[in-house]
């Protein structure tokens, strides 16, 4: 094992000591005594299966075969979850297969971020993450299951369903993927018409048309998003059946699959004698194993905040530090969009995840000493699921890159170090996404230029006001202001101004998300404006260096003059109200900061 890897697990490992064994025993207790239907009452029980088919019914009477509790994010207006109409029925069919049964426990909300990326809807979606948490409680509350299977990809979907199941950690988890759609338009092409259009070049006709080209069908995004970046972590931790995460949901394989997951959840539950709950499966050595899988392939930013929150949720205390230190032994292996121009598409057919754990395990650089719902060990996810007489094959993966300009070895990375650094200086601390940056572009210093909306920014740039070296400060962006909103829309004029050839970066207390792309971007800048961090202080022109590889953010003025600076009140009265954001009032007032997961939640675990 990579010594640096070693260190920073044991580090997390006794800082988490006290709640992590707090929260295993709450779990081993739970799973000696686990509530389930052998406790409800027969009222209570009747009630569990009154709408049941006659067969289940009896089934689910007989307590000696496994009920799954289904958590579904499925609608049919985001086409990740689209495929998910399906996936209850053939749950249920792979269930009665090995003599149990399946029911829907509940829904959680599933928002798109793609919908709601510049509008005000997208204040609400990283508060859906506990929202959706919560959702998944309620439905495991009524006990009336031993073993729970997850249905969920996109972008706050997947964490907020971990930190729900993290809390019934004593019942067999499983998580289910519904795959990529197919390649669409080329993502060179569609870069390219955004900042087209972003100039005036193009009409909106030809940018609807792009983007239509380009997000055609039922599946996930293609890009290598926070949504993909979810899927990868499924595997890198142990979640999802090796292979699975990438396959398109027409593929036949995609179907096969979900059948495979339902018998592979039951095979794990205590009926059948191989009892693996989840709390067993996600602990410290496999939180790293996230982080160095998000770190080896170039992921979304936005798992910065959701690995810390989940891990929480499981009594496990990470923090950016451990993520920057991380960063030093983990070499980059995969470059997909916006790191380069393959779509996860073309990365699964590279070798994709498995390629990648296989370089890693073999290299001493991922725990391989970790329990999954496969068994112990990282091995099988080293193998691809194929079709066999109609059901799924695991076999050996390829051991060799199929196309080095989108995956490679440990011995010839495409950086030495990981995607991800964290930034430290007298601005705060904050996060960047290295892995698409050119190293040209890596340090900056420039005059800033303040704004307190992306709208405004875009009308800046649409008037000509940011034709110059600069560093583009957005601040209120924060969690407690307006809910930390993605900032994506600012790629595309960014990117412009880059390509004109000036000096150019973003400085924020908001979000960019997985599609952060070539401009350098310091986000999740800590502590936000609104409760008084330093970009309250900064005033238009003031000299800020963003150095990504030394990891600093500093502002050149000295400690007298930032004390002496007024801070700057941001007006917050446009995001009060309207789609639902006074539903979320609470929500911003009680939530924790970016490196503490962003989150409403205290467990009693954690702060005990």
């Amino acid at each position: 094992m990579n010594s640096i890897i070693d260190q920073v697990t044991q580090r997390i490992i006794e800082r988490s000591k006290v709640s992590r064994n707090k929260y295993v025993a709450r779990m081993i207790d739970a799973g000696n005594n686990i509530p389930d239907r052998n406790q409800l009452s027969c009222g209570n029980l009747a009630h569990g299966f009154a709408a049941c088919e006659p067969e289940t019914k009896n089934t689910i009477k007989m307590m000696n075969a496994a009920n799954i509790g289904i958590i579904t994010s499925y609608n049919d207006m985001l086409s990740a979850h689209q495929p998910y109409q399906l996936f209850p029925d053939i749950i249920k069919q792979a269930s009665s297969e090995m003599g149990c049964t399946a029911q829907v426990a509940g829904a959680t909300a599933a928002m798109c971020d793609g919908v709601t990326q510049g509008q005000p809807g997208m204040e609400l979606s990283l508060f859906s993450r506990d929202n959706i948490a919560m959702s998944a409680g309620i439905g495991l509350s009524h006990n009336m299951f031993d073993a729970a299977m997850y249905l969920g990809v996109c972008d706050k979907i997947v964490p907020g369903l971990v930190m729900g199941a993290l809390r019934f950690g004593y019942l067999p988890t499983v998580f289910v993927p519904a795959g990529p759609m197919p390649s669409g338009l080329p993502n060179s092409e569609k870069s390219r018409i955004r900042q087209e259009y972003a100039q005036g070049k193009i009409g909106r006709d030809e940018l609807l048309q792009a983007e239509s080209d380009s997000y055609h069908s039922a599946g996930t995004c293609t890009f290598y998003g926070t949504a993909n970046t979810n899927q990868m972590l499924m595997e890198f931790m142990g979640l999802h059946l090796p292979g699975s995460s990438f396959v398109n949901p027409e593929n036949n394989l995609r179907t096969l699959l979900t059948k495979e997951a339902t018998h592979q959840a039951i095979r794990i539950t205590k009926q059948n004698g191989h009892y693996t709950p989840l709390y067993q499966i996600l602990d410290e050595k496999a939180f790293v194993n996230g982080i160095i899988g998000l770190l080896a392939t170039g992921g979304s930013t936005n798992l910065t905040i959701h690995l810390i929150a989940m891990a929480r949720a499981a009594g496990i205390i990470l923090t950016w530090d451990d993520f920057a230190k991380l960063s030093k032994a983990i070499p980059l292996l995969a470059r997909v969009y916006p790191n380069g121009m393959a779509d996860v598409n073309h990365f699964h057919a590279a070798g994709g995840v498995g390629y990648v754990i296989g370089e890693l395990r073999s290299n001493g650089l991922l725990h391989d000493d970790v329990t999954t719902i496969m068994g112990v060990g990282m091995d099988q996810y080293t193998q691809e699921p194929f079709i066999d007489n109609g059901t799924v094959v695991f076999k050996a993966g390829t051991a060799h890159s199929l196309n080095t300009d989108i995956c490679r070895p440990v011995s010839d990375p495409f950086s030495e170090e990981g995607g991800l650094q964290m930034l430290t200086g007298n601005l705060g601390t904050g996060v960047i996404k290295i892995s698409a940056v050119a190293p040209e572009h890596r340090i900056i210093e420039a005059p800033a230029v303040i704004f307190e909306s992306q709208h405004d920014l875009q009308a800046a740039f649409e008037a000509g006001d940011l034709d110059k070296d600069c560093i583009v400060v957005v601040r209120f962006q924060g969690p407690k202001a307006n809910g930390m909103p993605e900032l994506h829309k600012l790629t595309p004029p960014l990117s412009v101004l880059q390509d004109k050839g000036f000096k150019v970066a973003l400085v924020t207390d908001g979000r960019m998300s997985g599609a952060s792309g070539k401009v350098p971007a310091a986000i999740h800048v800590s502590p936000e404006a609104k409760e008084g961090g330093v970009l309250a202080r900064i005033n238009a022109g003031d000299v800020i260096r963003l150095d990504a590889i030394a990891g600093t953010l500093e502002v050149k003025l000295s400690p007298t003059e930032l004390a002496a600076r007024p801070l700057a009140k941001g007006d917050f009265s446009q995001n009060e109200f309207g789609v639902g954001r006074e539903l979320f009032a609470h929500m911003r007032q009680m939530v924790s900061a970016p490196e503490e997961g962003a989150t409403v939640f205290r467990f009693e675990d954690f702060e005990g």
